[in-house]
């Protein structure tokens, strides 16, 4: 039996970290973890900032860039192929064209790559993005839900060029025989989500550890969830593996919360005597902006449901945050 190898782009990111300290854990409990490559325009940086997660026989790092067809490694032979390269982290800081490059021709590129390694399985990382605004009246948006981000509007860049990129591994897909997986990704928190960049959760964590208040930038009203990276992980393996091609999987979790009430459990978990400070001015709940996933499909096919709480994982975010320290924690 030929043991599964696996190509990971964007390992480098949150996604990527969280897979490898999840197959870590599989290699400290006794399973078997398969053979990873991972793909990084910079594997010596990498290797040099994370020693423990590289340090493992099954883990071999090497550079390439997504957007540079040439750059890709070529002459080995991929089983699988996770495709989590598109920075949410950095990707605002893009221009709009940038970022749609980054996001569709780097699929292309991947998906060239695993045509050429023979890969069987594929799962891309897409969105909960491609949704758009989720329609009024509905709770939890499902995978069949046919709505769309306004093309016209270049501030949907990332959530039209995902819906592009979904639709040519589709292409890939039926021209070419190979099994591809769609994970649509919404919010999620762990020790390896920044602190200064724009996740509300993360910012709440930084402020509620070194500054003098906890600042929420709206009005609070908007709803979300968040899965825990650990849950993130186990999720994605099994898509990996398990998951029925030609099927897209909201990955998210049901746990829903405001932003303000967000801010407020921050601040009660972390910091009691902080005051939190919601620079919005009060808008009507009525219509409030929702982004909340109906995981239903893949506790059915998969059986995977999120095994964190909320609590949870911003115990153990915080956690780490102090062990690293504030400097690092805050470096651009």
């Amino acid at each position: 039996m030929i043991k599964s190898h696996i190509l990971l782009t964007g390992g480098t990111g949150f996604f990527g970290k969280a897979l490898l300290r999840h197959w870590i854990e599989m290699e400290r409990k006794g399973q078997n973890v398969a053979t990873v490559t991972l793909l990084s325009r910079d594997p010596d940086r990498f290797a040099t900032q994370n020693p423990t997660l590289v340090a493992h026989p099954w883990l071999h790092l090497t550079k390439g860039d997504i957007c540079e067809a040439g750059s890709l490694p070529t002459g080995q032979t991929f089983t699988h192929v996770l495709h989590a390269a598109a920075d949410s982290t950095g990707g605002p800081m893009l221009k709009p064209q940038q970022r749609f490059d980054q996001i569709v021709s780097g699929t292309r590129n991947v998906l060239e790559l695993a045509l050429t390694c023979g890969a069987k399985r594929f799962l891309l990382t897409s969105s909960g993005g491609v949704y758009g605004t989720q329609p009024l009246g509905i709770d939890k948006i499902t995978e069949d839900c046919l709505t769309f981000p306004d093309p016209l509007n270049p501030a949907n860049t990332y959530s039209v060029a995902k819906r592009m990129a979904e639709h040519l591994c589709a292409l890939y897909s039926h021209a070419h025989g190979f099994e591809c997986i769609f994970a649509r990704c919404f919010a999620f928190v762990g020790p390896d989500l920044p602190l200064n960049v724009h996740f509300a959760i993360g910012n709440f964590i930084r402020d509620a550890l070194w500054a003098e208040e906890i600042v929420v930038n709206g009005d609070g009203t908007p709803l979300r969830t968040y899965l825990d990276q650990r849950d993130l992980a186990v999720w994605l393996t099994r898509l990996l593996t398990d998951g029925k091609s030609g099927h897209a999987y909201n990955v998210g979790s049901d746990e829903v919360v405001s932003i303000s009430e967000l801010a407020y459990l921050v601040r009660d978990l972390l910091s009691p005597d902080k005051p939190v400070r919601i620079l919005g001015a009060p808008q009507t709940i009525k219509d409030r902006n929702r982004y909340v996933p109906d995981i239903a499909k893949i506790y059915k096919h998969l059986n995977l449901s999120p095994t964190f709480s909320l609590t949870q994982s911003i115990l153990e975010t915080a956690k780490m945050a102090q062990s690293k320290g504030k400097e690092a924690c805050l470096a651009a």
